[in-house]
């Protein structure tokens, strides 16, 4: 068979069953889900599906008027889509990378750009860092995940968890900060002398810090949902 061949380049790259259960990582940046009844995903984030199956966009009151005041407050609310019925649904955004975490009576944060899609038995709450708003044009939000089963999340190129231990703060840039652990609450902080030095103009003089005892995952990328205002 020539290597080159439509018959070759269809062997190497078709869809293969791994049976590995509701989620599965088709490619690094394609999530397979076997949906049989419900599943959350960022709305859009749809490549591809096979059977029956009806999307239909997260309603503003589906969460009560909490959850849609907070909508109402970031230009950047997390928009999220029901996929109801059974068959293989395919999901990618922008073609990152894709993580897959499995839940057993945990929470974790991640960044609202950043979440791809979770089970129906896992809660989800939009959290907007208030403190940001006044500081950057949209602020800051993100999306708390907890309780029991799969959340996928994506990342640009290969991230990296760091462990932030008692006495030992982590501090990351906004923009390039995917998720932490569900028991961290991180602050705001500004670098003023970097700000003086890099321009007024500049996001990274806006930091998150970490501080207790959890885990913070970065992305060799920043993802420049916000912008510092001038």
């Amino acid at each position: 068979m020539n290597k080159y061949s439509i018959e070759q380049f269809i062997k190497q790259t078709e869809q293969v069953d791994k049976g590995e259960g509701f989620f599965e990582l088709e490619t690094p940046r394609i999530l397979e889900v076997n949906l049989d009844g419900l599943v959350w995903a960022k709305a859009g984030s749809m490549v591809s599906y096979e059977g029956k199956i009806k999307f239909e966009r997260e309603g503003i009151l589906e969460h009560g008027l909490s959850a849609m005041f907070k909508k109402a407050l970031t230009s950047e609310g997390t928009s999220l889509m029901k996929a109801n019925g059974q068959g293989k649904l395919y999901l990618a955004d922008s073609g990152k990378k894709i993580i897959i975490l499995h839940l057993q009576n945990e929470a974790i944060y991640v960044n609202g750009n950043d979440l791809l899609a979770f089970e129906l038995s896992i809660k989800h709450d939009i959290k907007l860092m208030r403190k940001v708003a006044g500081m950057m044009a949209g602020g800051l939000f993100n999306v708390r995940c907890e309780g029991t089963g799969l959340v996928a999340i994506t990342a640009h190129y290969e991230p990296l968890t760091l462990r932030v231990t008692p006495g030992k703060p982590v501090i990351t840039d906004p923009n390039a900060t995917v998720a932490w652990s569900g028991n961290l609450q991180p602050e705001i902080q500004t670098d003023i002398s970097f700000k003086t030095f890099i321009g007024r103009g500049s996001g990274e003089s806006i930091q998150m810090r970490f501080e207790g005892e959890g885990f913070v995952i970065v992305q060799p990328y920043e993802e420049v949902y916000m912008q510092a205002q001038s």
